[in-house]
């Protein structure tokens, strides 16, 4: 049947797409940000109304890690201990890790489920997910046992991570696969300064309710993340199905409308599109499986791995500890009421750090700023475990700066760069189920230290307190040398310049000034 698409023509077939003015996505990041913002409003519109699934998890965060701070949840989920109330440091720690392994499970799923309903449905079925969750975590009082309330929130918060971790993942793609190369490590980076947002009004409802001398200290702000489900459910439904997915199923036709509808009508999407179909081409000249196990097939491998990483830098630099930093700073000896007021202060430094780091990822790119600022973290880290030697309200504070140092060092840096380095460095045709990799590799890092770090530093276990500062030192050092290792920098490069950087094996050292003439046209790229 004749079509009138462009891209059913055969002169698209294999054609190499040049760079033009019409043609970003295959430029270089020339024109600053705020140029690139005004030429393509619509798809910064929905990069921002995508990264309210990251404001869900950051959200979600801090309300699970933070509410058994709260003094009547301690009470009511608790035990005395030394005539107060904590939490035990084995229910801590299995509360603390379930929710990254439904995450873990959620991401893994949707890895599949996108790539069979696509992108939006997969994005809407994670959200509704995450509501049925929050639904048992609120009626998780109820029961009369103890042990049986802290089973149903046990459960609770194992569907939540399902509904969180398979958005996280559904986003990621999502982002990765629309976004024109000039702005897409500002969008990837979003999705920690979101993160940081939802954290914010998170700890916010936090400290309006946990005066409460009843139930609703916890239940207020259990109830709230609803709403917060909500608006990634609708956003789902309204938003255009990704280009990438329906190309890929051969779909040109409504692949042009979507496109269409994530561009103003001054942009050629023709172009746009030739190229995204001729990334697809190329990768499935190589393979003809779509799997789980071809992300670990030859190159794919080493990307996989790169992913993999940069998802878990944000745990290796402490982020799991700083989710928790509330309870954490009481252990140490700060008062409830002014250890959520260092969490809030901690958040919103970050918050202006990542404003800061999304201007400096389109000037700087993400290798150096990833390496520099966990050098800097690593001191911090250090400093934070020696001062642990001494005692006294100022060695309280000097911890409480020291972490509010780290969300600010690495809100500029290591945190957006990991998240666009994870949005890059996997193949397009592959991107969904390696996005669904690097969150499951994100949240099992999650488990690992939220199931070890309550046994560091809670009272009734290691009793470390503030020298768990050593530990990220350590972690920070190693985090450092790999990321020297095997990121390489990808600050403007096309899908087809990654590609063929990696397919001839180019050294991470070397990415930054390799050229097509190095290897594409070896590759069979003309």
């Amino acid at each position: 049947m004749a079509t009138s698409n462009p891209l059913e023509s055969e002169n698209y077939q294999g054609q190499e797409v040049k760079p033009t003015p019409d043609n970003p996505d295959t430029t270089r990041e020339n024109h600053n940000l705020l140029h690139e913002i005004r030429r393509y409003p619509k798809i910064v519109a929905y990069a921002f109304g995508l990264a309210l699934n990251f404001l869900l998890t950051g959200y979600d965060t801090v309300i699970l890690g933070t509410i058994t701070a709260v003094p009547y949840f301690k009470h009511e989920f608790g035990e005395l201990f030394n005539e107060s109330y904590i939490i035990p440091a084995a229910w801590l720690s299995v509360w603390s890790a379930m929710a990254p392994i439904g995450s873990m499970l959620g991401a893994g799923a949707a890895g599949w489920l996108q790539d069979r309903l696509g992108r939006r449905l997969s994005l809407a079925l994670s959200s509704a997910i995450c509501a049925i969750g929050i639904a048992i975590a609120f009626c998780s009082n109820l029961p009369e046992g103890m042990d049986s309330r802290r089973g149903a929130f046990l459960v609770g918060r194992l569907v939540q991570g399902w509904g969180v971790g398979g958005a996280m993942a559904g986003a990621q793609t999502y982002l990765s696969e629309s976004v024109p190369t000039s702005l897409r490590g500002s969008a990837m980076a979003l999705s920690p300064t979101f993160m940081l947002l939802g954290e914010l009004i998170g700890a916010a409802v936090i400290f309006a309710c946990e005066k409460k001398d009843s139930s609703a200290a916890y239940l207020i702000p259990f109830g709230t993340q609803w709403i917060f489900t909500l608006l990634p459910f609708v956003l789902a439904i309204a938003l255009p199905e990704s280009p990438s997915y329906l190309i890929r199923k051969g779909d040109y036709n409504m692949a042009h409308k979507a496109m269409r509808s994530l561009h103003t009508a001054e942009v050629d999407v023709t172009p746009l599109l030739s190229q995204m179909r001729l990334s697809i081409a190329h990768e499935q000249q190589t393979s003809q499986e779509l799997s789980y196990v071809d992300c670990f097939k030859g190159v794919n491998r080493r990307r996989t791995m790169i992913v993999a990483f940069a998802f878990m830098v944000p745990s290796f630099f402490g982020v799991p500890l700083l989710a928790s930093a509330s309870y954490f700073m009481q252990v140490v000896g700060m008062a409830s009421s002014l250890s959520i007021i260092v969490l809030i202060l901690g958040i919103v430094l970050g918050l202006i750090a990542n404003a800061v780091g999304i201007w400096l990822m389109s000037i700087a790119g993400r290798r150096r700023l990833m390496l520099t600022t966990l050098a800097i973290t690593t001191i911090l880290w250090l400093s934070m475990g020696i001062s642990a030697f001494w005692s006294g309200n100022v060695v309280v504070w000097y911890t409480a700066g020291c972490m509010m140092a780290v969300v600010v060092v690495c809100g500029m840096g290591a945190w957006p760069a990991s998240y666009s380095v994870a949005g890059e460095a996997s193949s397009l045709r592959l991107r969904a189920k390696t996005q669904g990799i690097g969150v499951f590799c994100y949240m099992l890092s999650n488990v690992v230290f939220n199931l070890v770090l309550p046994y560091i530093y809670n009272t009734d276990a290691g009793d470390l307190k503030g020298k768990t500062g050593f530990v990220y030192a350590g972690l920070c050092l190693m985090t450092f040398v790999v990321t020297w290792w095997i990121v390489p920098e990808m600050k403007g490069r096309t899908a087809l310049d990654i590609d063929a950087m990696f397919e001839a094996r180019t050294s991470c050292r070397e990415f930054r000034s390799w050229t097509s003439d190095d290897s594409y046209h070896k590759e069979g790229g003309t």
